[in-house]
This record gives C-alpha cells, sequence and structure tokens, in this order.
C-alpha cells in the first residue's frame, strides 16, 4: 500500500484529538500507527467466532480500509481502540424517569459516557411539569427545563478524555405541558450551551396543525389533559425560536418509531446529539462513514461510481462495525446488554457533494436525488446482506425474536440496524472530503475545530480543477478568502459555477429532499442541517418543517446564518455567510 495521504489540517488534528500521549502529554504514535492500533484490536473480534481466522490477515484488511480512507469509524474508536479506556462508541440515549434518584443517576451516567468519548441523547418527557405537587415533600415540581441545566452544567465541568465537551439531545414531546417554556430555552445564548433540543412532535399534533385546530397537554404523572393549545400558535413558536436561534429542531416520534426494528423492547423516544440514531433507553450504537470520494472510477472519459469496489468496502466496514460491537468497553451493564441484544451499527457516507462534482452532477437536481436513491439503496441492500452472512457464522442478533425481521421469508440479520447518515464534521477533514451529504458549505471557510483550534480551509477539489482548467489565480484565492461567491466571480467557467454550488445557494426544497432520499433507505436516521441565509424568513423555515413531515423525514434541523454568536462554519476568513 501507498504511504498514508493526510492533509496538513488532517494531521493537526490527529495529534490534537486521536493520537497517543506519554505521561507528559507528548505525541508518542504516528497516524500509521494509529490506524495499526484500530486495526489489531478490532480484529481481535474474530477469534470469538472462529478459531482458524487468521487475525494479521483481518488486522491487515481492516488497517488497508481506514489508512486509505475509504472508511473512517466514529471518533470514539479511533481514539480509544486497542487503549486502557476501550469505550468505541459514539451515541447513547440514556433513560429519566420521574423521581430525583433516576434523574441523578442519569446524571452520574452521562458523565461516565462524557468521559469516555460519547454523546447523549434524553427524553424528559415523562418529568412532571412546573408546579406539579411532589407529595412526598409537600412541595411543588420544578419541571424538565430545571434539570436539564443540571445535566447542562455537568456536561460543562467534564472534558470528554481530555479533548472536547460532552454533547446532549434534549427532547420533550410536543403534548408536555411545560412545552413552550422549552421551546424558548435557547433564545438566552447562555443557556443550554451543550445541548442540542428537538421537540418530540406527534402524528396527532401534525394534523392538528393542517385543521388548525387545538390539542391537549398531558401531565405525564397523571395521563390527564391539563389544557389545550392551539397547534399552529405552537408551531409558530417552534418556528420563530429556529430562526432566532437555530433550536429546537423537530423530531417526529410516530415515524421514528414506525421504523423501529425492535418494537417489543419498547418506544425510542430520543436520539443522540445529531440526530442520526434514534435509541431506545440504554443503546449505543456504533457509526463509520465510506469516503463516496473514493469510490469512482472513470469509463470513456466519465466518471462513474465504481459498484465492484464499494460493494468490497461495505462489506469490509459491516464487518469492522459488527467486531466492533463486540471490542467495545461499555460505560454500563445496562448499555451492555442493550447493545450486545440488538447489535445496532450506522453505516454511512461522507463526500457526497465532492462525488456529485465529480461526476459533474449539480447538487440540486433532479439527477442528484436520482444517483443518491441509487446509491443509498445499493449501500443498504449490501450492507444488510453482508449482515446475513454473518448472521449464518455468527448468529442473529440476540434479540432478533419478536423484531421486524422475524417473519417468515425475512432476512436472519446479525445487526438490528446497518446503516446512519452523521454528520462526519471531523472525520470528514482528517478524509479530505466533503461532510456527510452535505453541500459544500463555501469554496472557502473557516472552521473551529476542538473549541480552541481554527482551520481555514479551501476546497480540494476546486483548487484542483482551477489549476487544471488553470482559472486559479492569487486574486481569486483572495476574493474567495474575504467571503465572495463563485456566482459573483465572472471569470469562473459557468459550468464550474455550477457545480461548486453552496449550502446557502440550494433552496430549503433541494435540501430536504436530497434527505428524504437518503432517509428512504436509511435504517436509523439522517443528520442534515438544512442552512438558511440570513435574510430568510420565518415562512420559510416554516414551510421547511412541514416539508420534512410530508416527505417522511425522521427530523430536522435548519440553521439561519449569523443566528448564533459561536458559528462552528464561517465563510472565507472571517464573515458570515
Amino acid at each position: 500500500m501507498k504511504e498514508l495521504s493526510l492533509t496538513p489540517a488532517a494531521l493537526k488534528i490527529l495529534e490534537k484529538r486521536y493520537l497517543k500521549r506519554d505521561a507528559q502529554g507528548k505525541v508518542i504514535e504516528s497516524p500509521e500507527e494509529m490506524f495499526w492500533r484500530v486495526a489489531r484490536n478490532v480484529a481481535e473480534a474474530d477469534r470469538f467466532y472462529s478459531s482458524s481466522s487468521s487475525l494479521e490477515e483481518v488486522s491487515e484488511a481492516f488497517f488497508k480500509l481506514m489508512a486509505s480512507l475509504d472508511f473512517l469509524p466514529n471518533s470514539p474508536c479511533l481514539m480509544n481502540a486497542g487503549r486502557e479506556l476501550q469505550q468505541l462508541a459514539a451515541c447513547f440515549v440514556l433513560p429519566i424517569e420521574d423521581s430525583l434518584d433516576s434523574i441523578f443517576e442519569t446524571v452520574k451516567h452521562t458523565a461516565l459516557i462524557h468521559q469516555s468519548g460519547g454523546g447523549t441523547g434524553f427524553s424528559f418527557s415523562r418529568l412532571r411539569p412546573k408546579d406539579d405537587p411532589v407529595a412526598s415533600t409537600g412541595g411543588v415540581a420544578s419541571g424538565p427545563v430545571s434539570f436539564m441545566r443540571v445535566f447542562n452544567m455537568a456536561t460543562e465541568v467534564i472534558k470528554q478524555g481530555g479533548t472536547r465537551r460532552g454533547a446532549n439531545m434534549g427532547v420533550l414531546r410536543v403534548d408536555h405541558p411545560d412545552i413552550l417554556e422549552f421551546i424558548g430555552i435557547k433564545k438566552d445564548s447562555r443557556e443550554m450551551e451543550n445541548f442540542n433540543l428537538s421537540v418530540g412532535i406527534t402524528r396527532a399534533f401534525m394534523e392538528a396543525v393542517e385543521k388548525d385546530e387545538d390539542y391537549p397537554l398531558i401531565n405525564p404523572r397523571t395521563k390527564k389533559e391539563v389544557r389545550r393549545l392551539r397547534a399552529r400558535q405552537v408551531l409558530d413558536e417552534i418556528v420563530r425560536s429556529a430562526w432566532e436561534c437555530g433550536d429546537p429542531g423537530v423530531l417526529f416520534l410516530d415515524r421514528i418509531n414506525e421504523a423501529n426494528p425492535t418494537p417489543a423492547l419498547g418506544e425510542r423516544e430520543s436520539t443522540n446529539p445529531c440526530g442520526e440514531v434514534p435509541l431506545l433507553p440504554y443503546e449505543a450504537c456504533v457509526l463509520g462513514s465510506i469516503n463516496l470520494l473514493h469510490m469512482v472510477k472513470e469509463k470513456n472519459e466519465k466518471v462513474e461510481i465504481d459498484f465492484e469496489k464499494l460493494k468490497r468496502t461495505i462489506r469490509e466496514a459491516v464487518h469492522f462495525l459488527d467486531n466492533v460491537v463486540d471490542m467495545n468497553q461499555y460505560p454500563l451493564p445496562q448499555i451492555r446488554e442493550m447493545s450486545l441484544g440488538n447489535r445496532k451499527v450506522g453505516l454511512g457516507v461522507m463526500g457526497l457533494a465532492h462525488l456529485f462534482i465529480r461526476m459533474g452532477i449539480i447538487y440540486s437536481s433532479q439527477k442528484a436525488l436520482e444517483v443518491a436513491r441509487g446509491l443509498m439503496s445499493f449501500i443498504q441492500y449490501e450492507a444488510r446482506d453482508a449482515s446475513a452472512q454473518l448472521a449464518e457464522q455468527r448468529g442473529t442478533f440476540p434479540n432478533f425474536k419478536g423484531s421486524i425481521y422475524d417473519r417468515p421469508g425475512g432476512l436472519k440479520l446479525r445487526n438490528a440496524t446497518l446503516t446512519t447518515i452523521a454528520p462526519t464534521g471531523t472525520l470528514s477533514l482528517i478524509a479530505n472530503c466533503s461532510s456527510g451529504i452535505e453541500p459544500l458549505f463555501s469554496i472557502s471557510y473557516t472552521r473551529r475545530v476542538l473549541e480552541e483550534m481554527e482551520l481555514h480551509i479551501i476546497d480540494p477539489i476546486f483548487l484542483e480543477i482551477g489549476k487544471k482548467m488553470e482559472f486559479l489565480n492569487d486574486n481569486l484565492i483572495r476574493d474567495l478568502s474575504e467571503g465572495k461567491s463563485l456566482s459573483e466571480i465572472l471569470s469562473i467557467p459557468e459550468e464550474v459555477r455550477k457545480l461548486f454550488v453552496t449550502s446557502f445557494e440550494i433552496s430549503p426544497y433541494w435540501h430536504i429532499k436530497m434527505q428524504a432520499a437518503f432517509q428512504e433507505y436509511t435504517d436509523n436516521a439522517v443528520s442534515k442541517t438544512i442552512n438558511f441565509p440570513r435574510t430568510a424568513t420565518k415562512e420559510e423555515v416554516r414551510e421547511a418543517f412541514l416539508m420534512a413531515y410530508r416527505e417522511r423525514c425522521k427530523g430536522l434541523t435548519i440553521y439561519r446564518s449569523g443566528s448564533k454568536e459561536k458559528q462552528v462554519l464561517v465563510c472565507g476568513t472571517h464573515q458570515v455567510c
């Protein structure tokens, strides 16, 4: 295999977050050694199933899979595999029941997960509303939002593995009596800085919106109606807050539970922090992403998807992720039991926008949607087939009985879920490709990584094409660094300007259509941010939420540029797009 091909930005990130250090904090591992560390550790799981398995061969296959940057597992796996911590999952959901014992037990569990590099999701919907009586003390309850502040503060003081603060998802059902307080909490930028918020939307609520009717708020303690609200006014509040500060997003709970592979084990009430993995309480999920930019070949001077290479990569990645489930050192016995019972993995993609550019396809086009559906249906089919083959050798996931696959003629699968579309923010920087299924954010942008590190990035494919077509020069790079968009620079050929369309130039319609195209063939969910320019109206945001519901997405996150004081991505070197 040729030498590792890592950009200066990738090396910086690996040194800062992933590579082993000695007691004095000095880096004592190269990127190549990191990939060998992970490959050898994850390959170890093969010995649980076959004494004749050649661990060296499996290790080498896993090493090539990662070192080629064709596939990367989620960050905790790269950080922790083969080390003392050995916590390899990124996503967790924890239960919160309506008692102080349960609440503070969950705070403790959250701390353990954050310390190990994981992110956590919670539904606060079971907590009694503010001012509800507390029989044991004769007092009144302070409500879910006050307890969310406790979780936020706990997160603030725990650094994840010394490299990043923990992330949380907080969910409250739309029929909880405290829903209006929850919706507006992040309008104060100092509140809940370590949380993403989502309103758990029900089908009954959406029907009330459509008919312009009231709907009931239910006290979770008594299960009785306490009052009614006008559905459209509540939706207006969600829209207003999302427009002002980016939170809350929405989760469509009925849609999420229609796709629940193990309904006998309970309902899914929350997701991981970025929304791509709805999980049952105490479940974890391990993720990994295929670099689509590497899944192409040239034929008759045209670039097309290399389905043979993609098939091999999918099969190796499913094998890898199934092994990770076994090698993971779970932070709690309850999480271990649920995770080994369902063996959920989430194989996804990164580099979609770059793939489209290579193929000469405009992101905001019907052709792009057709390619997306064909691509993800292929990944879903091959991932399930690989899981079925693993099930023949290793057995189905233990909770298979009673699952949606437990039917005559149904697939016997090793894993309850196979596919997920994650944001891949840091992984895509290591792989030097566009993130997840997002369009390009900007041709030239500044990205804040690991809180204190800022990277200035010019799109690598744009630089390559600019050199090849001889339109790249210092003035152009300066203009882009100052935040100019390609549409303003007429010296660039028109076909290039169309191909390099950026997030804010794409209407929400195409963003949501792309999310829905991938969701159709994804077991878990799709993490996708619908970016709005700062000039977007509340009505446009409202229509995005309604369209996402109509298109059968599992949730939606919107972000209007400039609506947060701190922005992770900034156009050029300083401008908010």
